[in-house]
């Protein structure tokens, strides 16, 4: 606190010479103050209130852990550093989204080590845990970092330490083969999206991120089932793509996804895996039965990619009609099918609920997905996407947009699978 305080101190009394370009923001010249430090002053002055017992560790709510606070601080000061040195050389965003992730990692697992020490608290076994939540932070910090105004740093910083608060909470142990996992799967999967032109860098990063959590949160299995989406649907976005462009209804910039496309999809998905993690008994958070988020997120992502397939394929066929009334439409008019494109939906949602059979528990014993259980989350996904195409029939345009539409059927396709599975009894637990 003693820090931030002389900070903002500081950038009140500093309006020129090299310290002040030295941390001068866009707009900070023009107005002769650095209101971006003096911002990012205040919010780290906020994110520590977090930390203090008598503020916030009431009830069931911990407060913030002063190493993890000290680590976003750091994460962010010398992941803005490292992406402004790379950024000298090469601009290229990839590469500036890059130095950001490797200085934030480096400096948010130093930042936790470091404080750990300060404080007489223990290491052994700890590295796991600061690795991932070092990672995970430094991933949405480059995100945020894309996608914001460098004169966000403190919607950055808050955005960051909320993160790490929670799951600090979620992850109470992270072993060396998740983290190792998560790091060498996500990356080289990643790398790969973006070199191939599947996925923006935002859309990079995001991917990235919420594989991170997945794996330490729900597992391999989970992993799986989400990635069969990200690969299967970016192929399909490039099936034909000259085709889709010449009618107008191809995904923009050569059908590489951005971060409202991976989100509108997968935001139910990741939100699942967190309420698996919560409702874990060594965590506890939610006192509910696991099996719930484990068919929310499997019918979520059947959804996802049954309408992504119905969509990509059926848009190159002739003769749709609007799913409302059946009359003949415009090939890419909000709502409208084709008997092609419903058949690759349906074929996308067994792909789904096929993984999901024999990955659960194959690769992750805590849950268990019957025969019965698959057809759950078959159901589930040609539920969802009938759902997408009525809600492009009556809402897009005028009430929802696109990344709308796909987040609202995610949603229904979870909630089809809970419900389902608990009225058939598709689901057991060991």
């Amino acid at each position: 606190m003693t820090v931030a305080a002389a900070v903002l101190v500081g950038a009140a009394v500093v309006t020129d010479g090299p310290l002040f370009e030295l941390f001068a923001r866009p707009g900070d010249r023009k107005e002769q103050r650095l209101f971006g430090l003096i911002g990012f002053g205040l919010a780290v002055v906020g994110l520590g209130l977090l930390t203090v017992t008598d503020l916030v560790g009431t009830g069931r709510v911990p407060p913030l852990q002063v190493d993890v606070f000290v680590g976003t601080v750091l994460l962010l000061v010398y992941g803005n550093l490292a992406s402004e040195l790379v950024k000298t050389r090469y601009p290229n965003p990839f590469h500036v989204s890059a130095g950001f992730v490797a200085g934030g990692i480096t400096a948010g697992i130093a930042g936790q080590l470091v404080a750990r020490v300060l404080l007489d608290q223990p290491l052994a076994g700890t590295l796991p845990k600061v690795v991932f939540l070092a990672v995970s932070g430094a991933f949405l910090g480059a995100l945020l970092r894309a996608a914001l105004f460098e004169r966000d740093d403190p919607l950055v910083l808050f955005s960051v330490g909320l993160l790490l608060w929670l799951l600090f909470e979620l992850a109470p142990a992270v072993h060396n083969q998740e983290i190792a996992a998560a790091l060498g799967v996500t990356l080289v999967l990643g790398y790969l999206s973006f070199a191939l032109q599947t996925a923006s860098v935002e859309g990079m990063l995001t991917g990235v991120l919420l594989s991170i959590l997945t794996i330490v949160l729900g597992g391999i299995g989970w992993f799986t089932v989400l990635i069969s989406f990200f690969a299967i649907g970016a192929l399909s976005t490039k099936y034909r793509y000259d085709t889709k462009a010449a009618r107008g209804i191809a995904e923009d910039n050569e059908g590489a996804r951005g971060t409202g496309n991976v989100l509108g999809n997968a935001a139910v998905a990741i939100v699942a895996v967190l309420g698996f993690a919560a409702a874990d008994p060594g965590v506890a958070l939610l006192r509910v039965d696991g099996t719930i988020f484990l068919f929310a997120f499997a019918g979520s992502i059947a959804t996802a990619l049954s309408d992504t397939l119905s969509s990509e394929i059926g848009a190159v066929f002739d003769s749709p009609r609007l799913i409302t009334t059946l009359q003949p439409v415009e090939p890419g008019t909000d709502g409208a099918v084709t008997w092609q494109g419903e058949l690759a939906g349906i074929v996308g949602a067994t792909v789904v609920a096929t993984i999901s059979f024999l990955v659960f528990p194959a690769l992750d014993g805590s849950v268990t997905v019957s025969t019965t259980g698959a057809g759950v989350v078959l159901v589930a996904g040609i539920g969802g996407m009938t759902v997408d195409s009525l809600l492009g029939a009556t809402l897009e345009g005028d009430f929802l947009g696109n990344q709308g539409v796909n987040f609202f059927a995610t949603l229904a396709g979870a909630v089809v699978a809970v419900l389902v599975a608990f009225v058939v009894g598709g689901a057991t637990l060991p």
